[in-house]
């Protein structure tokens, strides 16, 4: 039987993000459009292999575009043993509550700008 992958939705991420760290899993291309303020870019196809990157003592939030992919990588995070919940909706979701997105990749491409506070969430 499979477990069910944890999730919360954007309402619940603007409300408790700041306690850990977001992660972006999607392609370069897709995170520059627009992401999620505070989002650390870690695609899909590298997670795997950058774990030792994000902190294991935070809960972390995983990020695609709609819910799909951020789901499977909640699904291995959790296997590897991180508090870790997929955002429902993805960043469309966020997008279509009224919040901001941003669109560059700046200083949040790495995990360790995680206590980076961003005035835009709200």
């Amino acid at each position: 039987m499979d477990t069910p992958t944890f999730e919360i939705d954007v309402e619940e991420l603007a409300a408790v993000r700041e306690g850990g760290t977001l992660v972006d899993v999607r392609e370069p291309g897709e995170y520059v459009a627009g992401h999620v303020p505070g989002a650390v870019l870690i695609p899909m196809g590298e997670l795997a292999n950058r774990l030792r990157e994000i902190d294991k003592t935070a809960r972390v939030f995983v990020i695609c575009a709609s819910g799909n992919r951020s789901g499977a990588m909640t699904d291995l995070l959790r296997s590897a043993g991180f508090d870790a919940a997929s955002v429902a909706g993805g960043t469309g979701a966020w997008a279509r509550s009224g919040r901001p997105l941003k669109e560059d990749l700046h200083d949040h491409d790495r995990p360790d700008h995680r206590s980076h506070r961003d005035p835009d969430l709200g």
